[in-house]
């Protein structure tokens, strides 16, 4: 495959990373493993228009992303406009997607991964056209990513420091709204703390990612209004992994929500894959089944059988 990488030297592993050395590094795998393969080094501000430019040749099959969790919601959300592969290289704080993907989270070993790998097909999501490719939520996940970017940090623990600081902030503090929604023949409307629609329904795991990006399913979350102790009781279970258990929350596994906001305020946020955007009144939430191409491990889309990949979340 002809492949340019994008490595965002900003983002997370790579600030304290010779990326000299691991551009270096990164083209002697790609070619040993017989790939056309240029690697660049951006900074964050400069390497999602490269990407696009990349995206938009007719010489090229895809791209490798290297950076946190902005930088690949950006990458992927090109590779699917442009139609072509995805490599990803988790350097960031979470690294959601990566490990959906099941891609080493050490960004050495990711190479020789994406190298010697294979093209899968997984499903990605949009709200109003925009993609997505972990979640979109309003509530508490907003609040506490305004709190979050109200503090200072300059690395990858900082972050994690502010982002705990946030969380505590969220529970003394949660928000209250309504929400219509429109969702499998059900129209209804609730008043809720948070509602979060996820691209395939999240696994059982602490920090909230899906475990199978083929299901053909979003996830939609919401919860019911809150006080302090349901929201630190709610944490608990994200933590357990167990968040399907919690009382006050309602699961669904559509292919597509319709979310409209009665009561916006004029500065009422929404997150979109870790970032803060402003919240529309109304949204469109869709999930497009196997239409982003994204370079595996080889042999794991083998693992998973057609059954598997069609089969509803329970």
């Amino acid at each position: 495959m002809k492949l340019v990488g994008f490595f965002n030297k900003d983002g997370g592993t790579f600030r304290t990373t010779d990326m000299e050395a691991y551009e270096k590094r990164a083209e002697a795998t790609f070619r040993e493993a017989g790939h056309d393969f240029e690697a660049i080094v951006f900074s964050g501000k400069e390497i999602v228009p490269a990407m696009e430019r990349a995206a938009r040749r007719d010489d090229i099959d895809g791209i490798v992303a290297g950076g946190g969790d902005g930088t690949i919601s950006a990458a992927a959300s090109i590779a699917w406009k442009n139609g072509v592969a995805l490599g990803v290289v988790p350097a960031g704080t979470m690294n959601l997607f990566a490990r959906s993907l099941k891609v080493p989270l050490d960004i050495w070993q990711a190479l020789d991964v994406l190298a010697t790998g294979e093209v899968d097909h997984v499903d990605i999501a949009s709200a109003n056209g925009r993609p997505f490719i972990h979640q979109f939520s309003a509530g508490l996940h907003a609040r506490m990513v305004r709190y979050r970017n109200s503090f200072s940090y300059r690395s990858r623990f900082g972050k994690m420091r502010a982002s705990v600081r946030a969380a505590f902030g969220v529970v003394l503090n949660p928000p209250e709204f309504e929400v219509e929604f429109q969702a499998l023949g059900v129209r209804e409307t609730r008043r809720v703390s948070a509602v979060s629609v996820s691209n395939n329904p999240f696994g059982e795991n602490a920090l909230l990612y899906a475990d199978n990006l083929r299901s053909g399913e979003l996830g939609f979350y919401t919860a019911k209004p809150l006080k302090p102790i349901g929201v630190a009781r709610l944490a608990v279970d994200m933590l357990r992994g167990k968040v399907r258990e919690n009382a006050d929350v309602m699961v669904m596994h559509p292919a597509e929500v319709h979310l409209h906001f009665p009561k916006l305020r004029a500065k009422a946020n929404c997150v979109m894959d870790g970032e803060l955007l402003p919240l529309e009144r109304d949204i469109s939430i869709k999930l497009h089944p196997e239409e982003l191409k994204v370079l595996v491990k080889q042999g794991l889309a083998a693992q998973v059988n057609e059954a598997e990949r069609r089969e509803p979340a329970a």
